[in-house]
């Protein structure tokens, strides 16, 4: 297991990170969903946050719970922010986590970039929501889960989906 500390010192820190291992991320996260993409991805030149060495947890949240920092965390399907995703990516964004498949043009923007995706299991919102220490909305409030949000995670467990090199889990042959 592998353990990386967010946000990154720099990039160069995904070199040592391979398709399927399985990573633990603590630290501060960027989340945002379609909506939230649509609107940063507008004039790319003017992004109200920071993205450089940072990630982006495809995710909108359950309503929070009393006495809880978040609701049910999990993720959502990445594909649907593949046409704003080599944008990102190109402006500084180390990676995404999310589920599923990703297109041909972001493999080729994550080996481009030197970045990475992570994949989280889908159905685990609850497990996953006890990970998250932390929770702000930073931008598009009116958005409500969509919003974009950073939040605190500790040893939030993601395994390595497409690595920097374009290896990618989903191209791997299942032994039979």
């Amino acid at each position: 297991m592998k353990h990386l500390n967010l946000p990154l010192k720099n990039k160069d820190e995904l070199k040592s990170l391979h398709v399927a291992d399985k990573v633990l991320l603590s630290g501060k996260l960027l989340v945002a969903r379609d909506a939230a993409h649509e609107r940063l991805c507008k004039d790319p030149k003017k992004i109200p946050i920071e993205l450089a060495n940072n990630f982006i947890y495809y995710m909108g949240p359950t309503p929070t719970p009393p006495g809880q920092v978040i609701g049910s965390a999990g993720p959502t399907t990445s594909h649907r922010m593949d046409k704003y995703t080599p944008t990102l990516l190109d402006l500084g964004l180390a990676g995404t986590i999310g589920k599923g498949k990703r297109s041909i043009e972001v493999v080729n923007s994550i080996i481009e970039n030197g970045s990475v995706y992570f994949i989280t299991v889908g159905g685990c919102g609850a497990l996953l929501q006890d990970r998250i220490k932390a929770n702000k909305i930073l931008l598009y409030e009116d958005l409500g889960p969509e919003a974009v949000r950073e939040i605190e995670v500790e040893k939030f467990p993601v395994y390595v989906a497409i690595d920097s090199f374009g290896k990618n889990i989903f191209d791997l042959e299942v032994e039979k």
